[in-house]
């Protein structure tokens, strides 16, 4: 097993102890996901792709609230965003605005983009380099204020 599983599985643990029912909720929802993925593929998966299965998460979660939100239901925005908390303890830390573009300055330097059509290769690249790390959405939006 690896670490970020293994971490993951401890803190079930805890807090089954403490009987935190929500957060044991939340734990079990992201343990279901991550064994899903891998009885989906056969295969055992590492950090990364835990990671991408806790991204995935922290998506859905922040979609459903803009869209409860939207619709008035203020007692599913609050357990949804209880959930995006307790999912969030497993992210990385994220990176501020001005770290993003700083990463994207470097991205334009070294690819040597200069129009809104080398998006997708500036993407590419700081995709892998920023996995985790960024919203994707932000990183996006940066490229496209810079290069316009």
């Amino acid at each position: 097993m690896f670490e970020l599983k293994q971490r993951i599985t401890a803190d079930m643990k805890l807090v089954m102890k403490a009987k935190d029912k929500d957060a044991l909720k939340a734990i079990r929802m992201i343990l279901g996901a991550i064994k899903q993925k891998e009885v989906d593929e056969r295969i055992d998966l590492d950090d990364d792709q835990v990671l991408t299965v806790i991204q995935k998460m922290v998506k859905q979660r922040k979609d459903s609230i803009s869209q409860f939100t939207a619709a008035g239901r203020t007692d599913l925005v609050d357990v949804e965003e209880a959930e995006l908390i307790i999912i969030n303890n497993y992210m990385p830390a994220q990176l501020s605005e001005d770290e993003i573009a700083i990463a994207v300055d470097k991205a334009i330097a070294d690819s040597g983009a200069s129009s809104m059509q080398d998006i997708g290769k500036l993407m590419g690249l700081l995709k892998a380099q920023l996995a985790g790390k960024a919203d994707m959405g932000i990183v996006s939006s940066i490229i496209r204020s810079k290069l316009s």
